[in-house]
């Protein structure tokens, strides 16, 4: 019998000359080309300008959609600036390049073909002058100008093509999903040839734009630590869901990449470095969880953008994900919040036991008010790692059909005080008040002075309870571990 994997190559090999020529008859792929970058003679499976630019439109308008941009005009408009200053001198006179920033507290930055660069406020928390931001954009840019983004999408169509032609041949649709890359292509991880090309290419424009080169190297230092200190934080908890990976897995790193940029960086003059216009520039950057987001305190969880708010027991340890907020706490006891959509004019038990539940069988089905707000709860027997469980369901009637709703993990042996505890937590649901809003805000990045007599720890000191300590203050300030203040200097701080 014939594999499924040798059934692909099989029909990928039958096929891909005819899917190469039907995309270069229909215009969206080109054959053999020069590098504009690099005069390297390739065979480029690659859509042209025109086709770039279509493709960048298109995909630009998904990721507004699905990522959110940042809402700062002049925080834009000064990475808007620095961009056009690297960009002004590339191999691509045909790009226009445009630059955007993510609302985003994960560390990373990408590109599209057509000249759409996206930078996250999670890594402009992290860098600390205008020529480390600028060796991003640079680098960035570099994907563009080596093609490596039109490439990575032009394979995306191939492999989607691929896909379906196996779809068909093996008459299962579930195939073509699982071979389609989809588009998602630009947080796909990029080869290494092709991270040191763009990194070259990035230094090439930063010098030529009067940067200094050595921050290449300098921040892509920091962005290393900062896998450290974000893996040491989830070391025993649960792992944030996110829908934007991190740096390092779309852009691979190799242990010497950190010392080429430094070695290459030297072939180039010296130049501006720029920290106080870029500090002067992130002052009062969201750090963390936004307002549409939602955010953590303590033990609560507030949403001032939907008007929200509830607290659990200070022992649960919450995560607030992309789509929901999930808490563990070290008995066993879990929970899970979300919103949803029902049917309209659905009431909290109809909707619980017919449309979350499909006509499961729940126990103890009843009508309840939650701080004003109609609401129902039942239970069912179940079991999570293998441990028998008490699983309460609560939905809460939010108003135009849409459902807040919990689940709780409850072991069956701890106590009838901490059940009621954390029942108790659930019924903690409530609105917002204009006060409560306004007293709640998103954690921000701060600038202060550094005194005669400060010290890491006494800097560190001042951030908000919780946001990270000594390790995250010496993280944002791209500090080593033994390097002290400097009075009369500026760091960030999270607060």
């Amino acid at each position: 019998m014939i594999t499924f994997m040798e059934l692909r190559h099989i029909i990928l090999g039958a096929q891909v000359i005819g899917i190469l020529c039907v995309l270069v008859a229909s215009g969206l792929l080109e054959g053999c080309s020069t590098n504009p970058a690099t005069g390297k003679q390739q065979f480029a499976a690659l859509m042209g300008p025109e086709q770039e630019k279509s493709v960048g439109v298109r995909e630009h308008e998904k990721i507004v959609a699905q990522f959110g941009l940042y809402e700062d005009p002049a925080l834009l408009s000064y990475v808007r600036r620095v961009g056009q200053r690297v960009t002004r001198d590339t191999e691509r006179p045909d790009i226009v390049y445009q630059f955007y920033i993510i609302d985003s507290p994960i560390v990373n930055a990408f590109a599209l073909p057509g000249g759409y660069i996206y930078i996250s406020r999670g890594l402009l928390a992290l860098a600390n002058s205008e020529a480390e931001l600028a060796a991003v954009l640079a680098h960035e840019a570099g994907h563009i100008t080596g093609r490596h983004a039109a490439e990575r999408y032009s394979h995306g169509v191939l492999t989607s093509l691929g896909a379906a032609v196996i779809s068909a041949a093996v008459d299962h649709p579930d195939v073509g999903q699982a071979l389609n890359l989809g588009s998602n292509l630009y947080l796909s991880s990029y080869s290494r040839g092709q991270e040191h090309e763009a990194d070259s290419l990035g230094l090439r424009y930063m010098s030529r734009a009067g940067y200094d080169p050595q921050a290449m190297s300098r921040f892509l230092n920091t962005l290393e630590h900062d896998e450290v200190f974000r893996s040491h934080r989830q070391n025993g908890a649960q792992a944030r869901v996110q829908r934007i990976p991190g740096y390092f897995s779309t852009h691979p790193a190799t242990s010497e990449r950190v010392a080429a940029t430094s070695r290459e960086g030297e072939q180039y003059p010296a130049g501006d470095d720029g920290r106080a216009a870029y500090l002067a520039a992130i002052e009062g950057l969201i750090y963390g969880d936004s307002a549409t987001q939602g955010f953590v305190r303590g033990s609560s969880f507030y949403h001032p953008e939907l008007g929200f708010g509830f607290d659990l027991p200070q022992d649960f340890e919450i995560s607030n994900g992309e789509t929901a907020v999930t808490a563990r706490a070290p008995d066993g006891s879990a929970l899970v919040f979300d919103m949803a959509q029902g049917p309209a004019g659905s009431s909290a038990t109809d909707y619980l036991a017919r449309v979350w539940m499909r006509d499961q069988p729940v126990k103890g089905l009843e009508s309840i008010t939650i701080n004003g707000l109609a609401a129902a709860a039942a239970y069912f027997d179940g079991r999570v790692n293998d441990a028998p469980m008490t699983i309460r369901l609560i939905a809460i009637d939010w108003g135009q059909g849409r459902f807040a709703r919990f689940q709780l993990a409850i072991p069956r042996h701890i106590s009838n005080t901490r059940l009621d505890a954390i029942k108790i937590a659930t019924y903690s649901f409530r609105r917002l008040s204009v006060s409560e809003i306004s007293r709640v805000q998103p954690l921000r990045i701060t600038m202060i002075v550094a005194s005669a007599g400060d010290t890491v720890s006494s800097l560190a000191g001042r951030q908000a309870p919780g946001a990270g300590g000594e390790a995250l203050f010496r993280l944002l300030n791209g500090l080593n571990k033994n390097a002290p203040v400097i009075a009369g200097q500026k760091y960030k701080v999270v607060r």
